[in-house]
């Protein structure tokens, strides 16, 4: 049907993704021109905006630039921050579009953004913890992260103030999200302690290492036809924030790979949990490095939500909406 064009664009458009963003379209939207056909139906739009600037390093910097930039950020204009490196004119800086998946997933952190946890700070753990043998091994286990990761940036998009205590893993943090990067339990606890009086809820959704090595070797350990480990239990980490809770609110995770509504049930009790995200990794639907999860809410008193199989990322937005229903 026939329409007046940049009117009707802007009026079907969800939001406007412009990227790059040149130095001349950040002045004309930072002053009303609109003279073609991007800068016209910008104006036009209600829909939120969002802009990646991108240019040589001397014009990002230039102070007409940033003054637009600023302006553009005062209306509300979301500004993703280029990235750095060598540009088209042969030069190293900042001014580099970022990769397309960055953009993506910066454009669908803000679509998404929700008021559920505003005003709150959560802290979430996540990966497998490292018990270092010598200064070259170490045990460790099997979980990746992505579930922890999930969660703290699902806690991020729903307005928390969000810190993630992980272990090492391959994975980006999150955006939104404070990151602290910790090796093994006890460097897990420390952290986690510190932040905890302040925390609103704690999501421990790190796979801790049960024990640790008694004597860790000072140099490399040569190869031998045998070697005998003695362990030693580490912390609790889960146990002790339910002895010290009072305000918070405390999500524990089990891992399980056999009974795992009966180990569940045991386990909020012990440590005295406001609820717990149970799930067999024996699964490979739902197990460890995989994509997709089936867990299960148990709460005190025994009572049960069962989750049908989803990916990762759906079972982080039904476990910060948990959370805030609590």
């Amino acid at each position: 049907d026939w329409n007046v064009e940049h009117i009707a664009y802007a009026t079907w458009a969800d939001a406007y993704v412009v990227a790059p963003a040149t130095a001349n379209m950040l002045a004309k939207m930072a002053h009303g021109i609109a003279d073609d056909m991007l800068s016209t139906q910008l104006l036009a739009t209600t829909a939120p905006v969002f802009v990646c600037p991108a240019m040589n390093s001397n014009m990002y910097a230039h102070p007409t630039v940033q003054e637009n930039l600023s302006t553009l950020r005062g209306r509300g204009v979301h500004v993703l921050e280029p990235d750095s490196g060598l540009l088209a004119c042969g030069v190293e800086g900042k001014g580099r579009l970022p990769d397309p998946q960055k953009i993506m997933d910066w454009v669908d952190f803000h679509l998404g953004k929700t008021e559920l946890l505003e005003g709150k700070i959560v802290i979430v753990s996540a990966g497998g913890t490292q018990e270092a043998i010598d200064p070259v091994r170490y045990i460790t286990n099997r979980s990746s992260g992505k579930m922890g990761y999930a969660v703290a940036l699902k806690a991020a998009q729903a307005g928390a103030k969000t810190i993630l205590v992980s272990a090492p893993t391959d994975l980006a943090v999150p955006i939104g999200v404070e990151c602290i990067i910790v090796r093994s339990a006890t460097e897990m606890k420390e952290a986690i302690d510190s932040y905890y009086d302040s925390a609103d809820a704690v999501i421990m959704a790190a796979a801790v290492a049960d024990y640790r090595v008694a004597e860790v070797a000072d140099n490399k350990i040569k190869k031998q036809e045998t070697m005998t480990l003695e362990l030693v239990k580490n912390p609790d980490i889960l146990a002790s924030l339910g002895d010290r809770k009072e305000h918070q609110k405390l999500i524990g995770f089990a891992a399980e790979t056999q009974d795992v509504i009966t180990y569940g049930k045991e386990k909020v009790r012990k440590k005295n949990l406001d609820m717990l995200v149970a799930n067999d990794v024996s699964k490979s639907n739902a197990g460890f490095d995989v994509d997709t999860n089936e867990v299960s809410f148990i709460y005190p008193g025994d009572q049960i939500v069962n989750l049908p199989n989803m990916s990762k990322l759906d079972v982080a937005e039904r476990i910060i909406q948990a959370l805030a229903d609590l």
